[in-house]
């Protein structure tokens, strides 16, 4: 049986962050941590490495809840971004990029294990399912862009398109994302209700 979520309003969440109130982290981790796990895991593809990048992203989350910005978008939004900006950076970095060059077979047979048996906690949420809603251009480029680590310019690359096109369809996407993620939320909150 699964740890029941405390349903804490946005706003009262960021204001226990904002006065360092540990039950604010103890709240937001057990909310959200699972999600963020699975989008980590999704970029850097080891377990121990995600676990690593998870714990920078929520060091980085509590030092950072004053830049913030309700206006820029939701809490789950920017978290979000710290952990995977955070799991990109991992990848990007030179030490990271020295010890994967020099793994054993083991490494690589472990790491095509785990991309493929099980949706990750990601889904605890329906993240993965909201993104599958997209249409497929939007899909392909938000399944690169925020669960691969590419950049945008990476991303024109990849598929053979125009850079603007590739900000054009993010910027949509996200749009179309923040739509379907607030109808999740609500019907969320009135089943919870309902209940």
């Amino acid at each position: 049986m699964g740890k029941k979520r405390i349903v804490v309003a946005e706003k009262d969440l960021v204001g226990l962050l904002r006065e360092r109130d540990q039950r604010g982290f103890t709240i937001l981790y057990d909310n959200y941590s699972s999600a963020l796990y699975g989008v980590i895991l999704k970029i850097v593809k080891s377990e121990e490495t995600a676990s690593d990048v998870m714990q920078e992203a929520f060091v980085k989350i509590w030092r950072n809840i004053e830049s913030y910005e309700r206006s820029k978008g939701s809490l789950f939004t920017w978290i979000l971004n710290v952990a995977r900006n955070t799991a990109i950076d991992k990848l990007r970095s030179q030490d990271y990029q020295q010890n994967t060059q020099n793994q054993p077979l083991e490494y690589f047979v472990s790491v095509v294990e785990e991309e493929n048996p099980v949706e990750h906690q990601v889904d605890a949420i329906g993240v993965r399912k909201v993104v599958d809603q997209l249409r497929p251009e939007y899909r392909s480029i938000i399944d690169l862009v925020y669960f691969q680590g590419y950049t945008q310019a990476e991303v024109a690359d990849e598929l053979e398109i125009p850079l603007g096109t590739v900000k054009t369809r993010v910027k949509a996407a996200l749009a179309q994302l923040r739509t379907l993620i607030s109808i999740l939320i609500l019907l969320f909150f009135t089943t919870y209700i309902n209940s």
